[in-house]
């Protein structure tokens, strides 16, 4: 079988060049021939997640159905997964899923079921406002008998700012920002925390992270290598 990922981005259009380089350094291949087969379909018109899910009706009909729209013309390509680079954008997966026929590797349920396999028992979410209040993190994780934290209001403030005044806007980030976050979750008890929005994947491949950070993208890279049954590099094997 030949086997082919479809990569449903542009949400933001830097996060989905940073996945697909974690995709790259996560495969053991030694020649063009051994990497996973791509397509990118890097949507950068596709609604703002966040603000359709506090929004209304409409909006989060639009962005489902733009998802739809996305999902079905990889599919159409020749896809054999699915891997959708914005977190924010799995509130509406589980429905997209039900209108494909082939798997979407689901970020969140995967990274809560890793760090559920490493022990961790007070997991820190860092995401945008949409992801948290639509519970995404809070529920894959209660369903492994985890409960997450998530951030303060000051705290969450100052990931927003870091999310949208900096990254997407194609700044490196305020590394003072990220410091008033982790002091917050620390300050919850917390045993890790999870990098939550792909734009903080960005961040952290710019900045020295510790590793009480869990990077929500890099585990939806490995899963996209194991889909498309290319070898992963033992150093990045979790």
């Amino acid at each position: 079988m030949n086997y082919r990922l479809g990569v449903l981005g542009g949400m933001g259009p830097q996060a989905t060049n940073t996945f697909y380089q974690f995709v790259i350094d996560r495969t053991d291949a030694r020649r063009d021939q051994e990497h996973v087969e791509a397509l990118i379909l890097s949507d950068s018109g596709m609604p703002d997640r966040t603000a359709a899910i506090l929004g209304s009706e409409v909006e989060r009909e639009a962005v489902y159905a733009r998802l739809l729209s996305g999902a079905r013309l990889l599919e159409g390509a020749g896809c054999t997964a699915l891997a959708v680079p914005c977190n924010t954008a799995h509130f509406f997966l589980d429905r997209v899923q039900e209108q494909i026929g082939i798997p979407i590797i689901h970020m969140i349920r995967e990274t809560a079921r890793v760090l559920t396999a490493q022990g961790r028992t007070r997991p820190g979410i860092v995401a945008t406002a949409g992801t948290i209040r639509s519970g995404l993190y809070q529920r894959e994780f209660a369903a492994l008998g985890v409960r997450a934290a998530v951030l303060s209001p000051a705290a969450q403030e100052q990931a927003m700012s870091l999310i949208y005044d900096d990254i997407k806007a194609g700044r490196d980030g305020d590394p003072q920002k990220f410091a008033a976050v982790h002091q917050d979750l620390l300050a919850q008890g917390c045993d890790c925390g999870v990098l939550a929005c792909t734009e903080l994947s960005v961040f952290a491949d710019k900045h020295h992270l510790p590793p009480f950070y869990t990077d929500a993208m890099a585990v939806l890279a490995e899963r996209s290598v194991q889909a498309c049954r290319r070898p992963l590099r033992d150093i990045f094997i979790k």
